[in-house]
């Protein structure tokens, strides 16, 4: 499988007012003690291992005496407004344990590891420079996939919930195997319906170290749900395939997975069922929605060239005139998902023309 390359070095994109008041709106716009650049103040670091050795490729810093206990006091208060109501009773009870920063990827975030001092229980929030584009991302992923998201924004400074689950390599490699047949066969329905809402969504560069796998246990089994962890890459690239999780060679397996287990007539019932969810979604979240694709389309948060690429695509694919009149990633999603909505019910996979133009499919 060809390796897609995408833009390793995507600009971070200013929150323009129009978002900021969108933001407000739906009260993820909060004030918090501690900006990302406060974080950048460390004085030196180590590097974090795993349990078997490995550099994770993280690095656990720290900081003078004095900075570090205004920084702890800080991060333990952002944990209140983050998860509760800001109430302070809790702040004794709260103990930093690590601060790991990230120099891998585009967004260089820090990781904060809180932990209650009573019972042991401990979680992690990040904080990383809030990037307009990946503020799109997150907005798309909670109102257009199964699951919400808690996150905050202040200024130049993003606070972003952990998304717990197993890295998707780690699973391909260490767990994957061990799966029985059925396993096997609900885990290939997963990644085709994740790969059509990636691809509907515009949501970029899911390799497999970018998505967790996540395992429910039911009565009697364990279920198994595909959830994206990064949204850094939100309607940045021309390519149309960086779109398409099935094309990044580290999917390799999953693909292979999808190709062994299911026949065709059964993933496209699942591409439709999930174009048919994604719609019911939209409807739910309409008026949130029309706003969030009315800042998108007024934002700059690609190139020319990437636009004109993509847009004429996707013309190419739908045959949708809107398209080729698009002047942005915003009107290009938009009319993504109204050409969704008016043709859900009749979707047919064969129909599209990316069967014809394209060597590599789920088959």
């Amino acid at each position: 499988m060809q390796d897609l390359k995408i833009s390793k070095k995507k600009p971070s994109f200013p929150i323009t007012p129009k978002l900021h008041n969108y933001l407000s709106e739906y009260n993820r716009n909060i004030k918090i003690p501690i900006f990302y650049d406060d974080l950048l103040r460390f004085q030196g670091s180590i590097v974090v291992y795993d349990k078997d050795d490995n550099d994770t490729l993280w690095i656990r810093v720290y900081y003078n005496d004095y900075e570090r206990e205004e920084i702890d006091a800080a991060l333990k208060k952002v944990y209140t407004i983050f998860h509760s109501d800001g109430n302070d009773s809790v702040l004794p009870f709260l103990n930093v344990d690590a601060i790991d920063f990230c120099t891998f990827g585009n967004s260089k975030p820090f990781r904060i590891k809180v932990r209650n001092i009573l019972n042991d229980n401990y979680t992690y929030f990040y904080v990383k420079t809030a990037d307009s584009s990946r503020i799109y991302g997150l907005e798309l992923e909670h109102m257009l996939s199964p699951y919400n998201l808690n996150y905050l924004v202040y200024k130049n400074t993003l606070i972003e919930e952990h998304i717990a689950g197993i890295p998707g390599d780690e699973f391909i490699k260490n767990f994957l195997p061990k799966c029985d047949k059925s396993e096997k066969s609900q885990i290939a329905k997963e990644f085709v319906k994740f790969n059509e809402r990636c691809m509907i969504r515009l949501l970029g560069d899911m390799r497999s170290y970018n998505y967790v796998i996540v395992p429910t246990h039911d009565f009697d089994h364990v279920v198994y749900k595909i959830r994206a962890i990064d949204f850094d890459q939100q309607s940045y690239e021309g390519k149309f395939n960086i779109y398409r999780p099935q094309f990044f060679k580290e999917n390799y397996e999953m693909v292979q997975l999808v190709s062994n287990s299911m026949q065709k007539l059964s993933i496209n019932q699942y591409k439709t069922e999930e174009r048919s969810i994604l719609v019911k979604r939209l409807k739910s979240f309409h008026d949130r929605i029309d706003s969030l694709l009315d800042c998108m389309g007024e934002d700059a948060i690609s190139t020319v060239d990437n636009i004109d690429l993509l847009k004429y695509k996707i013309f190419e694919y739908t045959q949708d005139v809107n398209f080729k009149r698009c002047e942005n990633m915003g009107q290009i999603l938009k009319y993504s998902l109204e050409f969704l909505t008016r043709n859900y019910e009749n979707v047919n996979i064969e129909n599209l023309r990316d069967q014809r133009n394209t060597n590599s499919s789920f088959r």
